[in-house]
């Protein structure tokens, strides 16, 4: 058996985002059990708003890119930062680009194992956002796994190095980070 491949991935497009911070920490843990990760910061995407008129003139190079790296995982480990109650903008947007489907193409989230992430300096830790995330994604095929993990105070939780500075927030993560690589190697 092969070791699953996994994309992380955060929703922000903040230079010191916390759920940056997330998931680079989610990505470590996946690396740990032998699993193939690379992590994709959407700010360093080019990718306009959707609009069927600009995919009627092609899907802009970074949404193909997008596209293929999601369509040929395994496995995805998601932070989704929380804006007015749901998901931000950008990452909507991403998803928009990723799920189109050329004919004949498997559509990149279809049985996609994804573990949901969040982290905010709030109480509840992005944990609104993370059902509108949950419907989204299986409403497009991905098999969204029942635990997710919001993470409140982020502003206490990195150290300066980004790095989760509480061993039961670390823990927490590592857990919800095997899960998602032990339930994507059953598929890869």
């Amino acid at each position: 058996m092969s070791a699953p491949k996994i994309i992380a991935l955060a929703g922000s497009l903040r230079k010191d985002s916390f759920n940056q911070k997330l998931i680079n920490e989610a990505a470590r843990f996946a690396l740990q059990t032998g699993a193939e990760v690379e992590v994709i910061t959407l700010a360093e995407l080019n990718l306009p708003l959707f609009s069927e008129d600009i995919e009627a003139q092609g899907t802009p190079t970074d949404a193909q890119l997008l596209k293929d790296k999601l369509r040929n995982a395994d496995g995805i480990l998601l932070a989704s930062p929380e804006y007015n109650g749901s998901i931000t903008a950008a990452l909507k947007n991403a998803i928009d680009w990723a799920s189109r489907t050329e004919q004949g193409a498997v559509p990149a989230f279809r049985n996609k194992v994804v573990a949901l992430f969040a982290t905010s300096p709030g109480g509840l830790g992005g944990l609104r956002g993370l059902n509108h995330v949950r419907d989204i994604l299986s409403g497009i095929g991905s098999l969204v796994l029942a635990d997710q993990l919001a993470i409140p105070s982020a502003f206490t939780v990195f150290d300066e190095d980004g790095k989760i500075s509480d061993p039961t927030t670390a823990e927490k993560i590592s857990v919800l980070t095997q899960q998602l690589v032990s339930v994507a190697s059953k598929l890869s």
